[in-house]
């Protein structure tokens, strides 16, 4: 799925709480995350509930479990099993994904990011989206160059190579006089400055050139130098069609300043969400007198319906006790509970 609207797609799911958590429904996601198949997420959710315990956070705050009816062919329902995932789980389970995967790449950062104003949001998704443009090209020129060489090139040739298609797809500018043009130190390498367009241009011709020099069959640097020169020639057109002129474009922000920024989102997620789990709710209930223990099997049967982040306590005799789950603290959760107590066994 395109980057952008993949962000457009996980703000329309998400869902805020009470107290104004945001979370997503697990089965909802999955298919967003390039996961096929709901087991291998369920994996992948019990790998980010160890790494929620090992940070200290409340694996049931993050991870509650939602109870859903589907519809089946015979026209009855069954119960299946979903989470309402925090933004912190969301982003626990993407860390614990390849970030090779695009998806999974976007996530990892897109969780991270704790602003609701749209125009600071929108800023943070252009960037996120040339990120993992970058990274994507990073992956492709990994395949390109392995193929490259092994294919009768040593990598002096591949070096020619990949400075043959820059020359190309920049109207015969090298990629050291881009790097002059741009102000760029000769020591950084050209697509960390490049905006999102142009890395994905260079994408493209890589991963071009490397489809047909398998297809193909092509063998020594003259060869699949000259299917790179193609490739790069074509990518090229099709942005001089759109009247995008690539080396006219001005630099884009150092890619490596972006990440460590996101880096810093990232880590500062697990910190925000343990400020969230002091700030939860509790509910006192004052039981006046001795209750039947038949009240309390059904209050543990009310509350076990309902988790949530919140805290339940009894009072009795000035003694305090903890229902020992989370639970969602509703309005008329109290009034609920102490209609049970007061009613007859």
């Amino acid at each position: 799925m395109e980057i952008k609207r993949l962000a457009e797609t996980l703000e329309e799911i998400k869902k805020v709480r009470d107290d104004g958590t945001e979370y997503w429904y697990a089965r909802e996601l999955y298919p967003l995350l390039g996961y096929k198949k709901w087991e291998n997420f369920q994996n992948a959710i019990n790998r980010a509930k160890r790494s929620c315990i090992e940070s200290g956070n409340d694996v049931e705050y993050h991870f509650p479990i939602a109870k859903k009816k589907v519809g089946l062919g015979s026209g009855s329902q069954r119960g299946i099993d979903d989470y309402k995932l925090t933004r912190y789980a969301c982003y626990l389970i993407a860390q614990n994904g390849d970030p090779r995967i695009p998806e999974i790449a976007f996530s990892q950062m897109y969780f991270a990011i704790q602003t609701r104003k749209q125009e600071v949001l929108e800023k943070q998704i252009e960037e996120i989206e040339r990120v993992v443009a970058r990274k994507q090209l990073t992956e492709t020129h990994k395949e390109f160059a392995s193929t490259v060489l092994d294919r009768d090139v040593d990598r002096v040739g591949l070096a020619q190579i990949i400075s043959v298609g820059d020359y190309i797809l920049f109207g015969k500018n090298s990629t050291k006089d881009m790097k002059r043009m741009l102000r760029i130190s000769p020591k950084r390498a050209l697509p960390d400055f490049l905006p999102t367009v142009t890395i994905k241009a260079k994408d493209l011709a890589a991963e071009a050139t490397t489809f047909n020099t398998k297809h193909k069959d092509l063998r020594g640097k003259d060869r699949i130098q000259a299917e790179h020169v193609k490739s790069n020639q074509s990518a090229r057109d099709f942005l001089l069609k759109l009247d995008i002129v690539p080396e006219e474009l001005p630099p884009s922000e150092d890619i490596k300043k972006i990440e460590r920024k996101h880096e810093r989102q990232m880590q500062s997620a697990g910190d925000s969400s343990k400020n969230r789990e002091i700030q939860s709710p509790e509910l006192l209930i004052d039981v006046i007198d001795n209750a039947q223990k038949e009240h309390f099997v059904k209050i543990k049967e009310l509350l076990i319906k309902k988790p949530g982040n919140g805290k339940v306590i009894f009072v009795f005799d000035n003694k305090r006790l903890t229902f020992p789950q989370k639970v969602d603290i509703s309005e008329d959760l109290s009034v609920k509970i102490m209609e049970i107590l007061n009613s007859e066994v």
